[in-house]
């Protein structure tokens, strides 16, 4: 006997038909044909009877139903024969490859990613149904794009062995254009005042970078909450957009975005009150209140209000409170009264502080820089003071806190740090041009953060033309567990900079120092190290005077056993990417009266980090250096500042500020000084179409600077200034800076560099 069940979706729905009936049977075998690539344990897993088992016309139609559930066939028969089941198949084919032609503004390995979380990807199988989800979605980010004109044509080729190949075919065309931006029923504020919030532009000289002439809905809302907001903050309660429209041309090459606003009137806030369960005292809460009676209504002020009450709770354990402000309007006096009603919810205590992503810094690293302490009560202040310390190790490129709380208590969270590592070792070159020199290149190899430990040791091999130097280098800085840090350095250098446009000499030194620092605050330390250096000189017929007295006096080795003494200050927000903050640091060394030389040498800078939000930052540097000898003994001409170069002046050649000299070749030499001034203004912001990378930033900088020597006279007239465009990148390779500087005041002997750069390769 050989009968047939119904074939394919029919089957499915009709299977029970009583001409196609069968009498139920034992199975004795069953038997799966037309499989190519899909295994026959996968069809049996599917079916609802196995062999000894009573198969029916219910579980026939079952088997249908299961198999074609699975997406694996396109259509699934089963016959029987002599109670054998026959299970026949035909599979559907499995996708071999995914082509793209003519994409331009996506990599193709992104849309394929993209592609395989709609189901579609390399090795499954193949569904008409997905792909045109898949072409639609593809569409979609064009559109996102601002490319409205996009067509998209999809092939889907056979291939040998039940296999496919998916090919898109894009023609791009050109991005859709934000031609106006038009703001009606605005009365107090002009049109381009408030267009000039937006972040789409109509095209510009900048544009084709940054593409903000290209619509996008994210960024439309974006500038609508900044609309909005400005009007907010200026008082307007009752500001409302009552429209938004955006049309495009038919040829889909142009856009023009139009806003319809009533502005409302100007409110003044009439009355602040506290409300709710005033777990501290309410003088307390009311100095954190920056609203004030008979002020303009200002949005922000709210907001910042409730942050900083929620963040005084925060302090005091209450890591759940929860501040509400509750406005009361007079649209006649246009006045509005604000409650702030205060429920601090119950005090917590930290349970565990616990560590994710340092897959090579150790846990113990990190655990002396957190400032909360397990089982104490929760400090906001505390846990975001040790974020900002784990950020200032360099270690880590992104430090983020939850406090999530602990199940099944009421009382208790826990505080999870996560960080995501950073290469801390690089290999740094250094590089200039100018016509006399060509290319100067420098290098060190150096690793913050060794095998993890915090512990810092940094090789210094330089066998350049002008410095060859070996120097080693350690740092311990948790020494002891009070946070004493410990160092010491040994050097081998040899100096010859007669190819430099400073003075001919050459010095051989060498050395051995040790150090020690002890934290007198959050933020301060004190720097104590004594250190032994034997240089040996020597001088040429075009060296200069000074030099050549220095070594007929003192003869052409100095020895020195140096003092130093240190005060440093660091408030920045972070290492690597500083917005906000202020750091300091003061030395001096001493060369005491042990050995040959005697000399004081001291030095101070000041840096002051201004925030302007969004990544923005104005720097201010400053930096002193004075040195002079005593006991009858001249300050050694080695030991003279230099200005110039990145790091100080740019636009001028590395080390060429300050006095100099003609030697006999009619070539111009810096001679260094005893005095130095510099100071910087620099203005960074985020690279334009990066988003929320911060590795990147572009800023305008104005320097200014000098070097005196022991004769000269400080004057102003004297400062040299500079200014141009600099671009920083903590790329994976390594750290880069480049700077294009213009000497805006050059003097007779000054030599300019407009390009100048720094390079690192991260190992």
């Amino acid at each position: 006997m050989k009968s047939k069940l119904l074939p394919g979706v029919i089957a499915a729905l009709f299977a029970a038909s009583p001409a196609l009936a069968f009498e139920p049977f034992v199975v004795k075998d069953i038997r799966v044909e037309g499989i190519q690539r899909t295994e026959a344990g996968t069809v049996f897993s599917y079916l609802p009877v196995k062999v000894g088992e009573r198969f029916s016309e219910d579980k026939a139609s079952q088997a249908i139903k299961s198999l074609f559930a699975t997406g694996f066939f396109k259509d699934v028969r089963i016959e029987v024969e002599n109670d054998v089941i026959i299970v026949l198949v035909d599979e559907r084919p499995a996708i071999s490859q995914i082509d793209f032609v003519g994409i331009k503004e996506f990599e193709k390995d992104a849309l394929k990613k993209g592609l395989k979380e709609v189901g579609l990807a390399e090795s499954r199988i193949f569904d008409r149904a997905l792909l045109e989800r898949a072409e639609q979605e593809l569409k979609r980010q064009y559109l996102s794009k601002g490319l409205y004109g996009v067509q998209i044509t999809t092939t889907v080729t056979p291939l040998e062995r039940n296999r496919v190949g998916v090919n898109f075919n894009v023609v791009e065309g050109e991005a859709a254009k934000i031609r106006q931006i038009s703001i009606i029923g605005n009365k107090v504020f002009k049109e381009k005042e408030l267009v000039d919030l937006f972040s789409l532009t109509t095209p510009g000289w900048m544009t084709w970078y940054s593409k903000s002439d290209q619509y996008s809905k994210q960024k439309l809302s974006a500038d609508i909450e900044a609309l909005r907001s400005f009007y907010l903050n200026r008082g307007y309660l009752d500001f409302s957009i009552d429209s938004t429209q955006v049309s495009i041309t038919p040829d889909k090459k142009d856009i023009y975005i139009t806003l319809s606003i009533t502005e409302g009137e100007k409110y003044t806030v009439s009355d602040v009150k506290l409300a709710g369960n005033m777990v501290l005292p309410e003088a307390d809460l009311q100095k954190l209140v920056k609203l004030k009676p008979g002020d303009t209504f200002v949005r922000d002020d709210v907001n910042a209000t409730t942050k900083a009450i929620s963040d005084r709770l925060g302090n005091e354990g209450y890591a759940f409170a929860n501040v509400n402000a509750a406005p009361e309007v007079d649209k006649v006096k246009r006045e509005v009264a604000f409650t702030f009603f205060v429920d601090p919810g119950r005090r917590v205590y930290v349970r565990k502080i616990n560590f994710a992503g340092n897959a090579k810094t150790r846990d113990e690293v990190l655990r002396r820089e957190v400032r909360q302490m397990e089982g104490a009560w929760y400090d906001g202040a505390a846990l975001n003071r040790s974020k900002v310390r784990l950020d200032r190790l360099g270690y880590f490129e992104e430090v983020t806190i939850e406090t999530p709380a602990v199940a099944g208590v009421t009382d208790q969270v826990d505080a999870n740090f996560t960080v995501k590592e950073r290469a801390t070792g690089n290999l740094m070159l250094g590089a200039g041009f100018s016509s006399a020199e060509k290319v100067i290149l420098s290098a060190s190899i150096a690793q913050q953060n060794l095998f993890g430990t915090g512990n810092a040791m940094s090789l210094q091999m330089n066998t350049g033309k002008i410095n060859r130097t070996i120097a080693l280098s350690f740092t311990n800085p948790y020494w002891t567990v009070d946070g004493i840090s410990m160092g010491w350095d040994i050097y081998q250098r040899n100096v010859d900079p007669t190819s430099l446009s400073v003075a001919t000499y050459k010095s051989s030194s060498i050395g051995a120092g040790l150090r020690f620092g002890y934290p007198i605050a959050e933020d301060d330390r004190i720097n104590f190290g004594l250190a032994v250096d034997q240089t040996t000189i020597k001088v040429y017929d075009t060296s200069p005077a000074p030099y050549v007295n220095f070594v007929n006096t003192f003869g052409d080795t100095a020895r020195s056993l140096v003092a130093t003494v240190g005060w440093g200050r660091d408030k920045r927000d972070s290492f690597l990417y500083p917005t906000s903050g202020v750091y300091q640091r003061a030395s001096v060394e001493v060369a005491t009266p042990a050995l040959d030389m005697r000399y004081v040498r001291g030095s101070y800078q000041h840096q002051y980090w201004i925030p302007f939000g969004g990544g923005y930052a104005l720097m201010l540097n400053g930096d002193l250096g004075y040195a002079h000898g005593y006991d009858g003994k001249e300050l050694p001409f080695y030991k003279n500042f230099y200005a110039g170069g990145i790091g100080s002046v740019r636009g001028y050649q590395q080390s060429t500020l300050g006095p100099h000299y003609t030697d006999s070749s009619g070539y111009v030499r810096a001679l260094g000084g005893n005095r130095r001034a510099i100071a910087n203004a620099e203005y960074y912001f985020p690279m334009p179409g990066q988003g929320k990378e911060k590795s990147m930033r572009l800023s305008f900088f104005a320097d200014t600077g000098y070097v005196w020597g022991a004769d000269d006279k400080v004057q102003a007239s004297d400062l040299r200034y500079s200014a141009g465009l600099a671009f920083t990148w903590s790329s994976p390779v390594g750290p880069l800076k480049f700077s294009l500087g213009q000497a805006l005041k050059k003097k007779d002997g000054d030599k300019t560099q407009k390009f100048q750069f720094q390079l690192g390769t991260v190992f």
